[in-house]
C-alpha cells in the first residue's frame, strides 16, 4: 500500500500494512516525518488498556463512547470505531513499539483517567518518532518499507473502472508515480491561508487567525480525494485555542507555536 503521510496515522497505517505481511512506501511532501503528531503534549486516550487494569481503573468502551457523544460527537458510527478500537490500540503501541504508556491522566470531559502517556514531556512526539523509527529500521533492513521524503503527492491515477490505482508525486522538479492501493493520511488544511484553500471555503471567518498547525497542512489529500469524486463531511468545524506563543521580532506571522494548557 501507498501511505500519504508521516504523521502518527501515517505511520500506523504503514507499520501495519507491514506487520501484516505486505509491503508499503510512504510519501511526505516534507523534509522530515511527524507532522502535526509530534506537537501533541496530553497523550493519547483508550479505554479498557492494560496499563488501565494495572493502575486499578474502571472504565470501559461504553463509557468512553458515552462521553464522546456528550462531547458533541454528532456520528454515532464513528464514536464506535474511535472508542472501540482505542484500547487495542494503545495496547498497540505499548507492546509492538516498546512505549511507556502507563502513566494515566483525567482530562476534560472523560469520566474516567484514560490519557494515556509516558514521563517524557512531549508523549506525541515519543509515540510517532516510534513508529517512524520502527519503519526506517524496516526500510534499512528488508524491501518491504520505502520512505520518500520531500515528495508532494498532487494526482491519484484511477483505472477505467473508476478504482484509484496509484499517484503522482513531485520531487525536486520532477514527476514520479507509484501504483498500488493508496492510503490518504495527509491530516487538516488549517495552515493554508490562499484564498482557493478549504478554510476560505469552508470557514472564511477564521482566515484573519494565525495558526499554531505546521506549514504542511494545506489539505491536499482532501482536495485529492474529491478531485476523484469522494465526499467530505464537517469540514465546516475547525477547532480554535485561545493561547498561542507570539515571537516578539515577528508578532504578524501567521504561523505561532501553541501554548498549551
Amino acid at each position: 500500500a501507498i501511505v500519504v503521510g508521516g504523521g502518527l496515522g501515517g505511520m500506523s497505517a504503514a507499520n501495519t500494512v507491514v506487520e501484516n505481511g505486505g509491503r508499503t512506501v510512504l510519501v511526505d511532501k516534507s523534509s522530515f516525518c511527524g507532522g502535526n503528531s509530534t506537537k501533541a503534549t496530553s497523550g493519547i486516550n483508550g479505554a479498557e488498556t492494560k496499563a488501565q487494569k494495572d493502575a486499578g481503573v474502571d472504565d470501559s468502551i461504553e463509557l468512553f463512547t458515552s462521553d464522546t457523544l456528550k462531547g458533541g460527537a454528532k456520528k454515532p458510527e464513528l464514536v464506535k470505531i474511535l472508542c472501540g478500537n482505542s484500547g487495542a490500540d494503545v495496547d498497540w503501541l505499548v507492546e509492538k513499539f516498546n512505549l511507556d504508556l502507563s502513566l494515566l491522566a483525567r482530562l476534560g470531559g472523560h469520566s474516567a483517567p484514560r490519557t494515556h502517556r509516558g514521563k517524557e514531556r512531549f508523549p506525541g512526539m515519543t509515540i510517532t518518532y516510534a513508529l517512524i523509527q520502527m519503519l526506517e529500521k524496516i526500510a534499512e533492513r528488508t524491501d518491504k518499507a520505502r520512505i520518500i521524503t520531500k515528495a508532494r503527492v498532487h494526482k491519484l491515477l484511477m483505472n477505467s473502472s473508476g478504482v484509484c490505482v496509484g499517484l503522482v508525486y513531485e520531487k525536486g522538479g520532477l514527476d514520479f508515480q507509484e501504483h498500488g492501493p493508496v492510503i490518504l493520511a495527509t491530516g487538516g488544511f488549517g495552515a493554508d491561508f490562499t484564498q482557493n484553500s478549504l478554510l476560505a471555503q469552508y470557514r472564511p471567518d477564521l482566515m484573519h487567525l494565525p495558526t499554531t498547525n505546521g506549514e504542511h497542512c494545506t489539505g491536499d489529500g482532501i482536495k485529492m480525494g474529491e478531485a476523484i469524486g469522494g465526499k467530505s463531511v464537517d469540514l465546516e468545524w475547525v477547532q480554535v485555542h485561545p493561547t498561542g506563543l507570539v515571537k516578539p521580532d515577528d508578532p504578524d506571522a501567521k504561523i505561532k507555536f501553541l501554548a498549551a494548557e
